[in-house]
């Protein structure tokens, strides 16, 4: 969930799909204390082999052996965290897997896990395609889509994450019934998801929108809602179902 507008190619292992990625990795400094919890705390937490080079065979995750019966629960772009601990927090019957490549992020919410004591998350510290490469289809009970990178310039919306390019593989992680949430506060998002998520086996559940405006009742507002607010912009909180 960046706010850079600048391009970073993508690069391709040995049969992997070429897949640029858009936005920062890594922001200009990390504290010596995250760069420690980076080194020692994030492989643990490691969801299993997600990377083309450690997995070209893309071989399905382990779940069962991650979080034994717990449903699956997914967030896309997890930001600083707070969200994900959160439900984490709140949710002890759910295995909840983080998808982020901002390292600054992960290195925040790793402080995060450790303040709040939750043993059910799983950190994937990169581009989301890759993990649905390697999660089972019907897989997926639950995923968060918070506060996305909006892309604002017309020629720059293919880069948003409501693009076929994106959903088909989620739509395939998730099982029959699954809920997708979408909060932000761009109305030119809320737009293109209105119009591209239904396309890809979802139903908007309209009818709980009494108002846009109302979060989910365990919603925690996130440090992305905060700043909305605070440059004056209506957040938009979105339901689907998948079909």
């Amino acid at each position: 969930m960046s706010d850079d507008d600048t391009d970073t190619p993508g690069s391709a292992p040995s049969g992997a799909p070429w897949r640029n990625f858009y936005g920062r990795r890594k922001g200009k400094h990390l504290r010596p204390s995250q760069e420690r919890r980076l080194e020692t705390e994030l492989a643990p937490l490691s969801p299993g082999k997600v990377g083309w080079e450690e997995n070209p065979d893309r071989e399905p995750l382990d779940l069962p052996a991650l979080f034994g019966q717990r449903e699956i629960w997914l967030e896309i772009g997890f930001g600083g965290g707070e969200h994900l601990v959160h439900q984490a927090a709140h949710n002890p019957q759910a295995g909840i897997i983080g998808a982020e490549p901002y390292i600054n992020g992960v290195a925040m919410l790793l402080g995060k896990i450790e303040a709040a004591g939750v043993d059910n998350l799983r950190i994937h510290p990169g581009d989301a395609r890759d993990l649905f490469d390697v999660l089972s289809e019907g897989s997926v009970s639950k995923a968060f889509l918070l506060y996305p990178d909006p892309w604002p310039k017309a020629r720059h919306h293919r880069r948003r994450f409501v693009t076929e390019e994106h959903l088909e593989p989620l739509a395939a992680v998730l099982k029959p019934g699954a809920e997708f949430r979408v909060a932000t506060d761009i109305p030119d998002y809320v737009r293109q998801t209105l119009e591209e998520v239904p396309r890809h086996g979802f139903e908007w559940l309209a009818e709980s929108a009494r108002d846009w405006r109302e979060p989910w009742g365990d919603w925690i507002s996130t440090r992305y809602e905060q700043k909305a607010l605070r440059e004056g912009r209506t957040p938009h909180y979105l339901t689907f179902r998948k079909r």
